[in-house]
C-alpha cells in the first residue's frame, strides 16, 4: 500500500507539527477558558470542536479556498471581524452567565461547547493562511497534493487534540474544585470574559503576512 506521505516525510513533519501544538495560541486559551468555566467535560468538548474546525480548515486549503481568502483581503477581512464579534458577544455571554456551583459545572450542554470552538477555529483567517504556508513545505509536488495535505493536517490536528485535551481537563479539574466557592466563581466567570476579550483583541490586530 502505498502512504500518502513518505514516513522518512511524517517523521520530520510530527516533532514540528508538535512543537507549534505546543506553543500557546487562541485554540489552547479557549480549551483552558472552557475547562475553568464549564469543567472537564466542557474542556474536551472545546478540544474536540477546535479540532473539527481544524480539519475543515485543512481540507479547506487543500481545495485551494485558502488560496482564495489569502488573495482577496475583502474575504480576509470579513471573516476576521466576524470572528472578533463572536469572541466578544462570548465574553459579554460569560460575565452575564450565573457563577457555577458544584453541581453546575458540567451542566452546559457539550453540543454547544463543541460547536463554539469549532467556529472560534473557522473564524479565524489566520489559521487557514498559516496552514497554507506550513503544510506545503512538506509536500511531494510529484505526488497527488490533496491526500498529502489531509494527511499531514489530521497529524496536525491529532497534535493539538492530544495537547489541547490535556490542557482542557487540567483546567476543568481546578475549574471543578475553585466553583464550589461562590467569590472565585464570579472571578471564573470574569476569566472566561477577559480570555475570550483577549482573543478578540488578538485576532483584532493581527497582520495578514
Amino acid at each position: 500500500m502505498i502512504l500518502p506521505v513518505e514516513p522518512l516525510t511524517l517523521l520530520a513533519f510530527a516533532p514540528a507539527a508538535l512543537a507549534l501544538n505546543l506553543t500557546p495560541g487562541a485554540d489552547m486559551m479557549f480549551c483552558l477558558g472552557q475547562g475553568l468555566k464549564g469543567g472537564k467535560s466542557a474542556g474536551m468538548a472545546a478540544n474536540l470542536g477546535i479540532a473539527a474546525g481544524g480539519m475543515v480548515q485543512v481540507l479547506a486549503a487543500g481545495l485551494g479556498l485558502g488560496a482564495l481568502v489569502a488573495a482577496h483581503p475583502a474575504a480576509f477581512e470579513a471573516i476576521r471581524w466576524a470572528g472578533v464579534a463572536y469572541l466578544l458577544w462570548l465574553a459579554v455571554k460569560a460575565l452575564r452567565a450565573p457563577g457555577p456551583v458544584a453541581t453546575q459545572v458540567a451542566a452546559r450542554p457539550m453540543g454547544q461547547v463543541f460547536r463554539e470552538a469549532a467556529l472560534v477555529n473557522l473564524l479565524n483567517p489566520k489559521v487557514i493562511l498559516f496552514i497554507l504556508a506550513f503544510l506545503p513545505q512538506f509536500v511531494d509536488p510529484a505526488r497527488a497534493v490533496l491526500p498529502q495535505i489531509l494527511t499531514l493536517g489530521a497529524v496536525f490536528c491529532l497534535g493539538g487534540l492530544a495537547v489541547n485535551g490535556v490542557v482542557g481537563v487540567f483546567a476543568g479539574s481546578i475549574g471543578g474544585r475553585l466553583a464550589r466557592s461562590a467569590l472565585l466563581s464570579r472571578w471564573l466567570s470574569r476569566a472566561s470574559a477577559a480570555i475570550f476579550a483577549g482573543l478578540a483583541l488578538r485576532l483584532a490586530v493581527l497582520q495578514r503576512g
